[in-house]
């Protein structure tokens, strides 16, 4: 694992924390977009996994 891969793994997860939040207070675009780059950044992460 390369510290690119690994760091944008970490984002990743840190963004689901940020859906969960987002849903908790309501707010459901917050959480779609926090989501979205949660998939992103954690595909990111997987395909620079080397």
């Amino acid at each position: 694992m390369t510290l690119a891969s690994g760091g944008m793994i970490f984002i990743g997860l840190f963004l689901i924390g940020g859906v969960i939040s987002g849903v908790r207070q309501g707010m459901k675009a917050m959480a779609v977009l926090a989501g979205l780059g949660a998939a992103l950044a954690i595909t990111a992460g997987v395909l620079w996994w080397q």
